[in-house]
């Protein structure tokens, strides 16, 4: 899986890309010979933010300690049907 980023209108977008193991290089040169794509780097080579990191942290602890708020998968399942 690669991300890439071209810029529109003055602002990034970025976009997830599922290619076979064997189409990646090919991949990878066609998005480099295009003007407009400004990073290409693989999902796997993706490092979270510490602070990011801290986030789901504090998350995990917050659902934790308050597990009585918490929907299991099924209930929440049965919530949100129609």
């Amino acid at each position: 899986m690669l991300i890439f980023t071209r810029l529109k209108n003055n602002k990034m977008k970025n976009f997830t890309i599922t290619i076979p193991d064997n189409k990646e290089s090919i991949f990878v040169e066609m998005m480099k010979s295009l003007s407009f794509v400004k990073k290409i780097q693989a999902v796997n080579d993706i490092d979270s933010s510490e602070q990011h990191k801290e986030f789901i942290r504090a998350r995990i602890q917050r659902m934790e300690e308050n597990q009585e708020s918490s929907l299991s998968w099924e209930e929440l399942e049965d919530k949100i049907k129609l």
